[in-house]
C-alpha cells in the first residue's frame, strides 16, 4: 500500500546541468525508447537519489501500513476473516521486503533504510498515520486504500528502473487480491444490519479526506518534476491519479448506497475531471512532519520490533557468537 508522488528534494536543475553531457544524452535516449534501467548502468545522480527516495518510502508505507490493521487480526468477525487479514497483512510485510532490496541495488543499505525510518528522516504515507476504530476501518483500508495503492502501483510499474518496476509487477498481483478481499467485507457490511451500514459510513466519513491526502497535494507541474516524469521516476501526477481513482471508485460506493462526505463531488462531463472540496493541505503537512494521530505509536511500535530483533541479525552476521553464548 503506497500513495503520494515523488517530491523534489531541491538542488535539482544544478544536479542535472552537471551531469555529463553525452552520458545524459544515451540515457534519456534509452529511456524515452522504453529501455530499463539495471542497477550496473550509468544512471544521473538526482535519478538514483530520487529513485532511493520513493522506492524506500513505499517500503516504509508497505511496513507502517500493515500496523493499523494488524491490530484487528485478534478481533477480526470470524475465524475465515482472520485468517484472510492475517495472509493480507503477512502479504504487505513480504511488499516491503522486495522494496528494500530494490532500493538496496541504489547503493543505500536496509539498517541505512531502517534507521531513517524510525528517527523520523525518512517519511511514509500518510494515511497510515490514522487510527482504526472498528472493523469498518478495517475493511476499508483493505478495500479503497489498497485501490488507491493500485492506481499508484499499476502506474510506476511501467517506469524506467527494472528492479523496482519487477518488484511492483508481484505486489501489484498480490494487492488485487487483498482488493477483492476488502471489497468482499464491505459488501458484507452494506448488505447487513443498519448497524453494520452505519458503522462502514462513519468509517468513509472519516477516512475520505486522508484518502484524498494519499495521491498527494495538487500539482502544477514543475520544470523539476517535468524532468522526473521524462526520466519516468515518476508516471503520472498527483491530480491524475486521483482522478483516475474517483472515476473507478466513486461509482461502487454509491452503487452500494453509501454516501461520500463531500458536496462537491461531481464530474464534469465536459472534461471528464472530478470536481470536489480542496483538502486540508495543512493537516496534510502536519501529518507529515510527524503531528498525526498516530505518528509515535507507528514508529514506536517500529523501534520495538528493531529492538527485539536485533539478536536474530546479529546473529546472522556471526553464528559463532551465538552459539558460544551462556544458556540462560
Amino acid at each position: 500500500m503506497y500513495g503520494g508522488g515523488t517530491t523534489f528534494d531541491g538542488a535539482g536543475a544544478d544536479t542535472v546541468a552537471s551531469e555529463d553531457p553525452g552520458r545524459l544524452q544515451a540515457f534519456e535516449a534509452r529511456i524515452a525508447l522504453g529501455e530499463k534501467i539495471e542497477p550496473t548502468d550509468w544512471m544521473p545522480a538526482l535519478y538514483r537519489r530520487q529513485l532511493i527516495r520513493m522506492i524506500e518510502q513505499h517500503a516504509h508505507s508497505e511496513i507502517i501500513g500493515a500496523l493499523p490493521e494488524g491490530t484487528w487480526i485478534t478481533r477480526a468477525p470470524g475465524f475465515k476473516r482472520k485468517l484472510s487479514l492475517m495472509a493480507k497483512v503477512q502479504d504487505e510485510v513480504g511488499h516491503a521486503q522486495l522494496l528494500y532490496s530494490a532500493a538496496e541495488t541504489l547503493g543505500k543499505t536496509r539498517e541505512e533504510m531502517i534507521t531513517d525510518l524510525i528517527s523520523g528522516k525518512s517519511k511514509y504515507s500518510n494515511i497510515f498515520n490514522y487510527p482504526a476504530y472498528t472493523w469498518a476501518d478495517a475493511c476499508f483500508i483493505s478495500w479503497l486504500v489498497d485501490a488507491g495503492a493500485i492506481v499508484n502501483q499499476l502506474a510506476n510499474a511501467k517506469g524506467s528502473y527494472g528492479p523496482y518496476c519487477r518488484a511492483l509487477e508481484r505486489i501489484c498481483a498480490e494487492e488485487s487480491f487483498h482488493l477483492k478481499y476488502g471489497h468482499h467485507c464491505v459488501i458484507y457490511l452494506a448488505a447487513g444490519t443498519p448497524q453494520q451500514r452505519a458503522m462502514f459510513q462513519e468509517a468513509l466519513n472519516r477516512w475520505w479526506q486522508p484518502m484524498m491526502h494519499f495521491f498527494g497535494p495538487a500539482d502544477k507541474l514543475s520544470d523539476h518534476t517535468r524532468i522526473l516524469m521524462k526520466w519516468k521516476v515518476k508516471m503520472a501526477t498527483n491530480d491524475a491519479m486521483r482522478n483516475q481513482f474517483l472515476d473507478m471508485y466513486v461509482p461502487k460506493i454509491l452503487e452500494l448506497g453509501f454516501t461520500i462526505p463531500d458536496p462537491k463531488l461531481a464530474k464534469n462531463p465536459g472534461t471528464g475531471v472530478w470536481n470536489y472540496t480542496e483538502p486540508d493541505w495543512e493537516e496534510f503537512k502536519r501529518v507529515i512532519q510527524g503531528d498525526g494521530p498516530c505518528n509515535r505509536e507507528r514508529l514506536e511500535v517500529r523501534r520495538i520490533a528493531e529492538a527485539r530483533g536485533r539478536w536474530v541479525r546479529e546473529a546472522l552476521r556471526s553464528p559463532r557468537a551465538v552459539y558460544s553464548m551462556p544458556l540462560a
